[in-house]
Order: structure tokens, then C-alpha cells, then sequence
């Protein structure tokens, strides 16, 4: 099932049903007003929210076409946004562009922090630069969004609580993480609004891709139509359900909290990346300095997923850089 929010004029938006080929929608607000509200009361709305998906694939209910620029994020504002760094290829490259080793401990304590999600990007927002000095990079990334987790949760536990995955551009002011972390006290100012794909799906809409709590898939990333990187997001080094169990050890958390499994890496420069930094330091380490700008404003940014017969499991985002 694909689920979606449309912007109606209100914070949380209004729930949508997407067909499987991503192009017809239903409105679902006569089961659940938004998202949110359906996680809130899964398990008496998703049958629901599965007949109607269901009506629509069969053709028994028509829907009406979609235009993607109508949608928000598939929550709109969330309880939680808390990002992970599940791809130990990733650390260890934007580690050595700051000269830095890997610590024996990053191989079995997992890197967390948790981000801003008052206000959660459409999957067509403009990413706003306001000062080039600041070295705007995107960061693609897959996501899943959990039912309520208790305190304590085991990772042979972890998986009942994943109720949707979706896409993430959890976007980076690089240029300004180094003095954030010379505080010793976490990103803010460095990490702005993240946007998210078009649609949230449950986890069968993966079929054999999901498993071991990873997603067996590459992440597609263009820059300017041209891609840059098609790597394996199921190379994480913590799955999904590592990480669920090492946020949930000194806390529960809420229906609707958004985990995400950091930026998709592969060792293989071949695979390309899922961001600039890895570029970067890429082209620093073999040719002794850094080519590749950071954004600018007119550049786009294309991110999304295939399955086996091409089609784009959770829509693409796609988003313009505007000078503010």
C-alpha cells in the first residue's frame, strides 16, 4: 500500500491512497484525516486504508490522477526525526575529509542524532540556500516510520514497530558542521529542513527487497539529469532494527516517529554516491584536492528507488536550489 498527504490548508495535510503505478490516488480522510491520525489507530485503519487500495488497483473505484506538486510530505510534521549514520563507508570518508580516523567503538555503537521535524519538506520544495559559503549537499536516504516503541525494545522485536518506509534528502550546510561540532553539542544551524518522497509504503509493497530490516535496493541520485550514484541500500552495517533497538535503550517512542539510515554508501567507488561530501573527498584523496562545487542555486536534485520492473516505489523527489 502507498499512502500520501495532500496539501489541503491545514498543518497535517489530508490522506491519500496512491495506486501502485503512482499515478491515481483516492482520498482517505473518510478513514483517517491525515497520516498521522491513521498510525495514532492502525490497526483498526489499515484494513480500511487496504480495501481502498485494493478498489483502486481492481478498478472498482477510479480515483483521480495525481499531480505530484500538490503533495506535502507524507507527514508533514512529525513527533520524532531521528537519523541514523548506518553506512560505515559514508562515515569513514566525510571523517577523512576532516582528517579524522574511524573509532573502534563506530563499528558496534551506531551514530544517531535527532533532527528538526516541526517542519518536514514536500518532496518538490525548493532547497533555499541563503549564503553559497555554506556548502548546501544533499543526502539521500531511506527511511522508515515506526508504530509506537516501547523502552527496552530488542531487535527481535524491532520489526512488528516498522509501519512504512519512505525516501529522505536529509539536506546538509556542510560548510558549517565542523564549528557546530567543536561544541560537543550536535547539530542545528548545519542541519535544515529534510524533505521526503511522495509516497509512504508499507513493507510488503518491497516483496524480497525487505529483509534483515534493509531494503535490498539501489538509491538512484541525479544532479542536474545526470546521475551520480546508484548504490546497494541494503549495505548498511546497523540494520534498521540495530538501530531501533539502540535509540529505544533510555526511551520509548510515539506512532509516527521517522528513523532514517543515514546517507546510502558503498565502498565501491564505482556505485557512485549519495551525496557530495563522498565526491568530494573522494577527489581530494585520489587527486589531491576537491573539484566538484557544493550547490548552487538553478541546480536539481532528483532521488528515488526501483524495483525489478522499474517502477518507482516511493515517487521521486525532486527539488530546485533558490538563492534566499
Amino acid at each position: 500500500m502507498k499512502l500520501a498527504t495532500l496539501h489541503d490548508g491545514t498543518r497535517d495535510g489530508c490522506l491519500l491512497v496512491i495506486g501502485r503505478r503512482g499515478e491515481r490516488f483516492v482520498n482517505a480522510s473518510a478513514v483517517a484525516r491525515s497520516l498521522q491520525a491513521a498510525l495514532d489507530d492502525w490497526d483498526r485503519v489499515k484494513p480500511e486504508l487496504d480495501a481502498l487500495a485494493m478498489d483502486l488497483e481492481h478498478g472498482r473505484i477510479t480515483g483521480e490522477p495525481l499531480d505530484i506538486q500538490r503533495l506535502a510530505a507524507p507527514l508533514p510534521r512529525a513527533y520524532e526525526w531521528i537519523d541514523g549514520s548506518a553506512f560505515l563507508s559514508h562515515v569513514k570518508l566525510v571523517r577523512r575529509a576532516r582528517g579524522a580516523e574511524l573509532p573502534e567503538a563506530f563499528l558496534s555503537d551506531p551514530l544517531v542524532y535527532q533532527g528538526g521535524s516541526g517542519v518536514l519538506l514536500a518532496p518538490t520544495a525548493p532547497l533555499r540556500l541563503g549564503s553559497p559559503d555554506w556548502g548546501l549537499d544533499f543526502e539521500a536516504e531511506v527511511c522508515v516510520i515506526l508504530a509506537d516503541t516501547p523502552l527496552g525494545l530488542g531487535r527481535e522485536h524491532a520489526e512488528r514497530h516498522v509501519r512504512l518506509l519512505m525516501l529522505a534528502n536529509d539536506v546538509t550546510y556542510r560548510n558549517l558542521v565542523p564549528r557546530e561540532l567543536e561544541k560537543g553539542f550536535g547539530f542545528v544551524c548545519s542541519k535544515p529542513a529534510t524533505a521526503f518522497s511522495p509516497f509512504a509504503i508499507t513493507p510488503d509493497e518491497l516483496g524480497s527487497a525487505w529483509r534483515d530490516g534493509r531494503v535490498h535496493l539501489r538509491m538512484h541520485t541525479y544532479l542536474n539529469g545526470k546521475q551520480v550514484g546508484a548504490p546497494d541500500a541494503g549495505a548498511m552495517h546497523f540494520s534498521f532494527f540495530d538501530l531501533m533497538a539502540h535509540v529505544s535503550q533510555t526511551r520509548g517512542f510515539t506512532a509516527g516517529t521517522i528513523l532514517g539510515s543515514g546517507t546510502v554508501s558503498n565502498e565501491d567507488p564505482a556505485q557512485g554516491v549519495s551525496c557530495l561530501a563522498e565526491l568530494r573527498t573522494r577527489e581530494l584523496l585520489e587527486l589531491g584536492a576537491a573539484s566538484t562545487p557544493y550547490l548552487v542555486p538553478g541546480d536539481r536534485v532528483r532521488i528515488e528507488m526501483l524495483d525489478a520492473r522499474g517502477t518507482s516505489l516511493f515517487g521521486a523527489i525532486e527539488q530546485e536550489v533558490v538563492q534566499t
